[in-house]
């Protein structure tokens, strides 16, 4: 199982699509109640820890915040007691401060960058672009794992395939997007967001394009939405929510609750149990409404646990985000003889498309 352990709520940036949405929300009318007694940064003990981790065969630690490297001290200390596999998802500021020999146990490492120089400090503050792509150059020579950009994709920003292809010739290999769409209750305008999507799907299809001419020319990109979606329709996979919420993945919390993923971490209803729960007992969450009659089910999986159950947006609003991932699904569908040719042809094998699941990418965005 992933577990995705909050180190800290704390963050040292104040991006526009998180902290300031979370001020301009706070009224937002919830369908969840909410516990904030947690504290601020995770006060389990180390042994507690281990001994829930120990009941699962093959657990995964995910470090997350907040900005989990504000806790790097902690974070040294679990890894130091705890011999399991990391991730870690970060915005990459605090890199240069973690020993090599820590960075080097991390598997994968989940680095938020929305694109270029331009966008990402619009997003995330002056001067994030510059020193996030400093410190994963100075890594980049010795570190042995996969390092992940994570793109946000804003409502006023739907050049997806630019931005991809910018990441791309900075030299990444694995790259990731979420769509800033039905997180909050105050930010869907139907004019806007419609026109959003329009120009959006229209950059998919451009990146899908382009994702497949590398294919021929045999470079693999790592594009987890492309490369998660293409896998289960080469193996006719039906899946859950697809990035393990409340069936193959969990979050813990600072005070040791066990909640189905990390953006409702202060949701009572998405409780699964805590540290003293065998993993095995831990509830399970599916989608419900919209998602269970859908075409797309089976591929989608529901997008996002935390967004189905929410219904933060009214039904249009939905209806146009379920939209991109129609839309998504359908483009990856019509290059799917183009791709088990170039398998047959061995241009790519059919295992280049394999990928550990429930690290950190959603793949639906």
């Amino acid at each position: 199982m992933h577990y995705h352990l909050i180190l800290t709520d704390q963050c040292n940036l104040k991006c526009r699509y998180c902290y300031e949405k979370s001020i301009l929300d706070s009224g937002t009318p919830s369908r969840f109640t909410y516990d904030f007694s947690a504290p601020s940064t995770f006060s389990v003990s180390i042994e507690r820890l281990k001994r829930f981790l120990e009941k699962d065969e093959n657990p995964i630690i995910i470090f997350y915040g907040g900005e989990p490297l504000l806790e790097l001290e902690k974070m040294m200390k679990i890894m130091d007691s705890l011999d399991v596999p990391y991730r870690i998802q970060t915005n990459g500021l605090l890199l240069d401060r973690v020993p090599r020999e820590y960075v080097k146990r991390v598997g994968r490492i989940l680095v938020s960058l929305d694109g270029d120089r331009d966008r990402t400090d619009h997003n995330r503050g002056e001067h994030t672009f510059d020193t996030v792509m400093g410190n994963i150059r100075t890594i980049l020579p010795w570190y042995p794992g996969e390092i992940v950009a994570r793109i946000t994709i804003a409502q006023d920003c739907p050049d997806i395939c630019e931005q991809v292809q910018f990441l791309v010739g900075e030299g990444f290999r694995s790259i990731h997007w979420q769509l800033d769409a039905g997180f909050y209750g105050f930010d869907f305008d139907e004019r806007r967001f419609a026109e959003f999507v329009e120009k959006y799907n229209e950059s998919i299809g451009r990146l899908v394009t382009f994702w497949v001419r590398n294919l021929e020319k045999g470079n693999f990109l790592r594009l987890y939405p492309f490369v998660g979606i293409i896998s289960s329709l080469l193996d006719g996979e039906t899946t859950r929510v697809r990035c393990g919420a409340g069936h193959a993945g969990y979050c813990i919390t600072t005070d040791g609750k066990v909640v189905a993923c990390p953006i409702g971490c202060f949701a009572t209803e998405l409780v699964a149990g805590n540290l003293e729960t065998h993993p095995e007992d831990l509830k399970k969450f599916d989608v419900s409404g919209r998602c269970l009659e859908c075409v797309s089910r089976d591929i989608c999986g529901g997008r996002c646990l935390y967004w189905n159950k929410t219904r933060l947006w009214p039904e249009e609003g939905d209806n146009l985000i379920c939209n991109t991932v129609s839309h998504l699904i359908r483009e990856l569908k019509e290059v799917i003889p183009v791709i088990e040719k170039m398998i047959s042809c061995g241009v790519v094998r059919k295992e280049d498309f394999a990928y550990e699941k429930y690290f950190g990418p959603e793949i639906i965005p």
